[in-house]
């Protein structure tokens, strides 16, 4: 059985509309149960944007760090701890309770936080990966284009319609469908000697197989192996074509599609755009044209799920 040792518990109380508040509740109730995962655990809320990484930052006295929320409080509770030397790095948990949950999938965690507060008791504690792109570091997800512009768009879509998880990204990835398929020309360096060139609707870099809220877009992307797993969907693209093909990767079924899609692994990647394509890194937008990126191979300490797939 492991044991989270000493445990600071980073919690967004506004994930998946206010579930992280009771996330928080729910951790201070078992704290006092002999079957927690963890030996001692204090409990910090988030208040802003960037919080969650100032408070990860000061953990280098605990064991590990729990984050409970989405996407974006792992995005920023890893920032804070690869602010701290490897050394006293304390080891990464999550109870998820976001909209996209894509990391926790590749952890194999519940997205039922007893069920998943119970995992943690059984789980393997393993050297993950993590990726960084123009110094900003990422847990599972790095795109370009098509597919970044559904994540973006879907804060909006869910402050307006209050829908959430696939749903939501079905519902922006039809919108994006029917009225942005822009293309980029790009060139790119792999590795440092390979060149790449060409146009796109979509370039995914993926620490995890999933991004958007479980569509597999690199099925066989593993967190633990020191590998970029990267899929490139080549522009042009009809509209009924696009269509079908975002319905086939959802569950991974567009990978033998050579004649649209390049996938490759790299330790490295260096990618210029003629003119900047939406961004987003773990769900989160970034800006420009040059983007420098890389895997820094079993950085982090992580608690996997028993019976997951690097677990």
């Amino acid at each position: 059985m492991s044991n989270l040792g000493k445990t600071l518990a980073i919690v967004n109380p506004a994930a998946r509309n206010g579930d992280g508040a009771r996330g928080a509740a729910f951790l201070r109730y078992a704290a006092g149960s002999p079957q927690a995962p963890f030996s001692s655990i204090d409990i910090e809320t988030t208040r802003q944007a960037g919080h969650a990484t100032e408070l990860a930052a000061g953990a280098s006295g605990y064991d590990s760090v729990l984050a409970v929320g989405g996407d974006g409080v792992v995005h920023e509770v890893l920032a804070g701890l690869m602010g701290i030397s490897r050394g006293q790095r304390p080891a990464f948990a999550l109870i998820p309770c976001g909209n996209g949950n894509d990391y926790a999938r590749t952890l194999g965690m519940s997205f039922r936080m007893e069920e998943a507060l119970a995992q943690l008791s059984s789980s393997t504690l393993r050297r993950a990966d993590v990726g960084v792109c123009n110094g900003e570091y990422f847990a599972e997800t790095l795109s370009f284009g098509l597919d970044a512009a559904i994540a973006l768009g879907t804060y909006e879509r869910r402050r307006r319609t209050g829908h959430e998880g696939t749903r939501l990204f079905v519902e922006e990835g039809a919108n994006q469908l029917a009225f942005h398929r822009d293309a980029y020309s790009y060139r790119a360096t792999v590795d440092g000697i390979e060149q790449k060139q060409g146009s796109m609707h979509l370039m995914a870099v993926q620490m995890g197989p999933s991004y958007g809220g479980g569509f597999k877009v690199c099925p066989g992307a593993d967190a633990t192996d020191g590998v970029l797993d990267c899929c490139i969907a080549r522009a042009p693209l009809g509209m009924l074509k696009a269509a079908y093909l975002f319905a086939r990767a959802k569950d991974g079924k567009h990978v033998k599609r050579t004649d649209v899609f390049d996938f490759f692994g790299a330790k490295s990647i260096a990618i210029e755009f003629d003119a900047e394509p939406p961004a987003q890194i773990d769900g989160e937008p970034i800006s420009g044209t040059k983007f420098d990126i890389a895997v820094l191979s079993g950085a982090l300490g992580v608690y996997f799920a028993t019976g997951a797939a690097n677990s």
